[in-house]
């Protein structure tokens, strides 16, 4: 059964809330970063990718960042930018893109559901971006980023959540420079907090996206019972920190792929090779090409679109992993066309979220990449589905837009 509690929230005043949010730490580079933060002291960057107050050229691991990060955060709260909270609570906290929303619980999830994969995962974790989230959260003392989680439909928790927030004003409501709106209520002793903690003590939760920041903070944890052998288990550092959503609310985007070259093979040769798997189609010269159904793909190669359709019995369509387009285009021509066999770590393959558009792909094969491939995204039951058999997507299945604001809530271990 999941545990979903209350914390006492490190956060922004609200004169403050806007200036301090800001994209999570991995969806941008050191310059960046540096630039969206120039002139503004009191962004979350300055926690998140420390190393931009530091020289440039600084090794994005040394102690220094760390060092930096801890002394940032803790600056926000001597300053008055951000106070703790002085009695534990959730908070409602919705974004609105587009005209969609999806509406968040916000608490701390525990790490032993985690462990005991109460709290699924969909993907493998890299042990260097681990490290760093590790030493990250172990010297700031505290989860900066929350953890993005789903769980399937509840009528109950809708309910509740609606009429609390009919019935209550908003602590923080303002748009986001990339244009999406964040609100945010604080929940004190309401029902509602009694309500989602019983809800979701029957569900499994899904990690949506986080992976990363999910497994660091676990694994923080368990180093902190290691230093404390008396440990009771309900000290902060047992639970880390989350947004839970209902699944039917997300929406997953298009995860796009860019290759830099066509593997030694001439154009003729490799179209060859490209036809013994899938079907090619002519697009009409000018118009890009989404996917619009399952085992369909884009292609923009040499100035133009085609769509591929992959054939039948070349893939097993009663796995759930085999059977997501990710996998087949991986197995059916990346990797035995195109010599691209771990798409973690090879070089030769990039990835662009939908959020960027199909333009973007083609101005990156107009900067020098040989081709893309657009996607149609998996679906939440697909991602669940997985999960559920314990088993892992692909590296780069899925892209949840919108992203979680980081510097909105903080919580601390101790």
């Amino acid at each position: 059964m999941a545990i979903f509690r209350p914390f006492q929230a490190v956060r922004p005043l609200p004169a403050f809330a806007a200036r301090v949010a800001e994209l999570p730490y991995d969806v941008m580079n050191t310059q960046e970063a540096r630039a969206i933060a120039a002139g503004n002291p009191y962004s979350f960057l300055h926690i998140d990718k420390a190393e931009i107050d530091l020289p440039e050229g600084t090794d994005l691991y040394d102690d220094a960042v760390y060092e930096t990060a801890a002394a940032n955060l803790r600056r926000l709260e001597s300053q008055g930018v951000c106070r703790q909270d002085q009695t534990p609570g959730i908070y409602i906290y919705r974004q609105t893109m587009n005209g969609r929303s999806q509406t968040g619980l916000v608490g701390c999830v525990s790490i032993d559901d985690y462990l005991n994969n109460v709290i699924k995962k969909h993907e493998f974790t890299r042990a260097d971006k681990e490290a760093d989230r590790i030493r990250h959260v172990d010297r700031c003392d505290a989860n900066t980023g929350p953890i993005f989680l789903t769980y399937r439909p509840d009528a109950v928790l809708k309910k509740a959540l609606a009429d609390f927030i009919s019935g209550n004003e908003p602590v923080y409501d303002f748009t986001h420079r990339d244009g999406v709106r964040h609100t945010v209520w604080v929940v004190g002793k309401d029902s509602l907090g009694r309500t989602a903690a019983e809800r979701l003590a029957g569900k499994e939760l899904y990690i949506a996206d986080g992976h990363h920041r999910a497994a660091s903070a676990v694994k923080v944890g368990l180093m902190r019972r290691e230093q404390n052998p008396g440990y009771s288990g309900l000290e902060e550092f047992n639970f880390f920190l989350a947004v839970v959503f209902s699944s039917d609310e997300l929406e997953i985007m298009d995860y796009n792929r860019l290759i830099a070259d066509l593997n030694g093979l001439n154009a003729d040769d490799f179209l060859r090779r490209v036809s013994e798997n899938f079907d090619i189609t002519p697009v009409p010269a000018g118009e890009p090409f989404r996917p619009q159904a399952r085992h369909t793909f884009g292609m923009f190669f040499q100035g133009g679109w085609k769509k591929l359709t992959v054939k039948e019995g070349t893939f097993d369509a009663l796995d759930p992993v085999g059977s997501l387009d990710v996998t087949i285009l991986q197995n059916n021509l990346i990797e035995p066309v195109l010599g691209i066999s771990d798409p973690r770590t090879d070089h030769r393959i990039d990835f662009v979220g939908g959020i960027r558009g199909i333009g973007e792909l083609e101005r990156r094969v107009g900067q020098g990449m040989a081709l893309a491939f657009s996607m149609f995204p998996p679906s939440l039951d697909e991602l669940m589905a997985i999960a559920d058999a314990g088993k892992v997507m692909p590296p780069k299945s899925t892209w949840f837009e919108p992203k979680l604001l980081s510097g909105l809530f903080v919580h601390r271990l101790a």
